[in-house]
């Protein structure tokens, strides 16, 4: 790996965060009452974006914005303009992660394809609707939110989500109305999460145009599947497991990065291994990854983004695949599938990546890797509790594959799994060791206590439904 790339300075990339730093201070105090501060913000997200398509509509937005004149579309193209200069600070970071890790990029726009299914008159008046609250909010600002403001998204996510063309923005507006609610009144607020709103925000209201939400082009996958770790995402009412792995195609073609994913809704009860039990019915390909196998798949759905629909009747474990021997031998090779526009953002970068020959630095519970004469941090507070990889296995050490991302202006590494001597042998310890089953006896423990924990719960609500 050139790790040297991973710590130059990219061209332009500061100025393009600062004017999205700008916009999104602007929607603090909101734009019905617009202060000459604010102004100044508008203009340097219109001059961002100056000489690009965009650049009349935004300009015109902008000065709209400042006068407190702004109407839906103007709001559009703040949206719009902020959501490409993320999108611009996505690719030249992924182009710097790929020239790093030196694999090729694919060079093909992921595009949607078939009908969305949402030109029906009542779609075209719910996505005006959301538009609507979403264009009160950025006019009341975050500071100025209250109860009764943040409820007006109640009737449209209830209208929206019986239809299955509409669910991805319901739930967009669902998760952001209630994390909204939970922070009112805004005036009250300690400190305003301003990026993570202004994601929200920009990227609703650009859902509610009429085709954003169009069904990503499908494919279908026939050959191997090599996994190489999983990424668990873990909430209080919902967990997630994202496998990485390598595709061989079966008629010779190129390897390509792709994922699969399976998510659940679980009890705040169930914790550590215990998450296994709720995901491992639903995809088969958690059992390969615990045993350290491939997988044989035959048309399975893929989009162009390179997510597999995972569908167990269209998959069968094949034979074993140690996943450092498929990272040193298949990873290098494999091409990675492009992003979709509305999916361009720096928090999307997740790169799969093989270090080795680092030296390990510990300073105050931090952990790093000294590549090449390059230091680059290691996220341990990502490794799950879900699986025997833990802080201490990353910084004993001597290989690693991990997830390369971008965060607080620096590329770090998220570990996925881990090689270290035990013994004058080498042992892989994985962060998804446990997902298709464990004897090691914390992991026992943790899926027994969750076991109980669930029955508990199961007879609860037998109990409340007979009454």
């Amino acid at each position: 790996m050139r790790a040297d790339l991973l710590t130059d300075a990219v061209d332009g990339l500061d100025e393009a965060l600062a004017a999205v730093d700008a916009f999104d201070e602007v929607l603090v105090a909101g734009l019905l009452r617009p202060q000459p501060a604010q102004a100044g913000g508008l203009v340097a997200l219109a001059d961002a974006v100056a000489g690009t398509p965009l650049a009349s509509r935004v300009a015109e937005a902008a000065e709209k914005a400042a006068a407190g004149a702004a109407g839906e579309d103007h709001f559009v193209a703040l949206a719009a303009a902020r959501t490409a200069l993320l999108g611009s600070v996505h690719d030249a970071l992924a182009d710097r992660a790929e020239e790093a890790t030196g694999r090729p990029r694919a060079e093909e726009s992921a595009e949607g394809a078939g009908a969305s299914g949402d030109g029906a008159e009542h779609a075209v008046n719910l996505h005006a609707a959301a538009r609507s609250w979403l264009c009160d909010l950025a006019r009341a600002g975050w500071r100025g939110i209250d109860h009764e403001l943040v409820a007006g998204a109640a009737p449209v996510v209830s209208a929206m989500l019986p239809d299955p063309a509409l669910r991805r923005l319901a739930t967009l507006l669902d998760g952001f109305a209630a994390e909204l609610a939970a922070s009112c009144p805004g005036a009250a607020l300690e400190r305003v999460p301003e990026r993570r709103w202004a994601d929200l925000w920009s990227r609703a209201m650009l859902l509610t145009l009429p085709g954003a939400a169009l069904a990503p082009a499908m494919g279908e996958a026939t050959g191997r599947l090599l996994p190489i770790g999983v990424d668990v995402q873990e909430h209080a009412t919902a967990v997630q497991a994202q496998v990485h792995a390598v595709f061989e195609p079966s008629d010779g073609g190129a390897p390509r990065l792709v994922r699969a994913s399976v998510s659940a809704p679980k009890p705040d009860t169930v914790v550590g291994a215990g998450l296994w039990q709720l995901l491992r019915p639903h995809m088969s390909l958690l059992t390969a990854v615990g045993e350290g196998r491939v997988m044989d798949v035959e048309a399975m759905p893929v989009t162009a983004e390179g997510d597999l629909i995972w569908d167990d009747a269209r998959a069968r474990m094949g034979e074993p695949a140690e996943i450092f021997a498929t990272a040193r031998v298949a990873l290098p090779a494999a091409t990675a599938f492009p992003v979709s526009p509305l999916d361009r953002h720096p928090a999307r970068i997740a790169v799969p990546v093989l270090l080795e020959g680092y030296a390990v630095e510990e300073d105050d519970g931090t952990v790093a890797f000294q590549v090449a004469g390059q230091r680059i941090p290691v996220d341990t507070d990502r490794v799950p509790a879900a699986g025997p990889l833990t802080p201490e296995a990353v910084a004993s050490s001597a290989a690693c594959i991990g997830l390369l991302r971008w965060d607080a202006g620096e590329f770090l590494l998220q570990p996925l799994a881990v090689e270290r001597t035990v013994r004058k042998k080498a042992v892989a310890v994985h962060a998804g060791a446990w997902a298709g089953g464990t004897t090691d006896k914390a992991g026992v423990r943790a899926e027994k206590a969750a076991t109980d924990a669930v029955k508990v719960l199961r007879e609860r609500a037998g109990k409340l439904l007979r009454k």
